[in-house]
């Protein structure tokens, strides 16, 4: 019975070590992450372990104060331009020139639709978008609503809309446009084929690791001052590289 007992007691020990030392592991790792910044908290913008740090905007964030966020560490913007192949966001035009006034660099992005033809979309995005030096390449934000939610786009379809909306942004702006992807609309859709394409990926808090990303959408909930719109939140972003890799980035050739 004491023999019993004492091997319990050793497999017991052993059970307790073996979880403190993956507890002491993943304490480390956080920090480690933290420090490196790869794990970025909601509210935490500018963070100090990217030299680069920006945010996007629509119609929701109303009037920007663009020296305001200017004056918060914001070095660029994606602002939204369109969706599908009617609809403009009317803040546009106003973020455009705003933000270049205050010094942010600015990219403008059209938020893809599954229901209409990619040369159309692509007219209404140039239609919108003037060729303006130093901004950043367009970007197809490539996500799911309404009821794409739950009934996802078959793949073959995706691909003969975004083919012809991304050769016909290139083909006017003259770079490769980037692509603003999730989860999911990265691993049903391009993962491959797309290879060229820069990636600004969304995923909160923590670094996506398994892409080859340019830009990091960290938050969809932050609280930034310098705007007056129904949507208080912001979402904010950093670029993956220095400061004089983000100022050639992007550059038509």
């Amino acid at each position: 019975m004491v023999i019993k007992l004492m091997k319990c007691f050793r497999v017991v020990s052993r059970l307790l070590l073996l979880l403190l030392l993956l507890a002491t592991a993943a304490v480390a790792l956080f920090h480690f992450l933290r420090w490196r910044g790869y794990i970025l908290l909601p509210q935490e913008a500018d963070p100090r372990q990217w030299q680069v740090f920006g945010v996007d905007v629509s119609t929701y964030q109303g009037d920007v104060d663009w020296p305001a966020l200017r004056a918060q560490g914001v070095d660029f913007a994606f602002i939204k331009a369109t969706e599908g192949s009617s609809l403009q966001d009317r803040q546009f035009s106003a973020n455009w020139e705003n933000a270049q006034a205050a010094g942010v660099r600015v990219g403008a992005y059209h938020f893809f639709s599954y229901d209409s033809p990619g040369e159309t979309q692509a007219d209404n995005f140039i239609s919108m978008v003037p060729v303006t030096a130093g901004a950043l390449p367009p970007v197809v934000d490539i996500e799911f609503y309404g009821d794409k939610l739950e009934n996802l786009p078959d793949k073959a379809h995706v691909k003969s809309v975004l083919d012809p909306l991304l050769r016909r942004l290139e083909e006017f702006y003259g770079v490769k446009p980037i692509l603003y992807v999730t989860y999911r609309s990265y691993a049903l859709y391009l993962r491959e084929g797309y290879e060229a394409y820069p990636l600004w990926v969304s995923r909160p808090l923590l670094a996506p690791f398994d892409k080859n990303w340019s830009f990091w959408q960290y938050s969809h909930s932050a609280e930034l001052e310098g705007y007056d719109g129904a949507e208080r939140r912001i979402d904010l972003n950093v670029f993956r590289g220095s400061l004089e890799e983000f100022q050639t980035f992007g550059l038509a050739g």
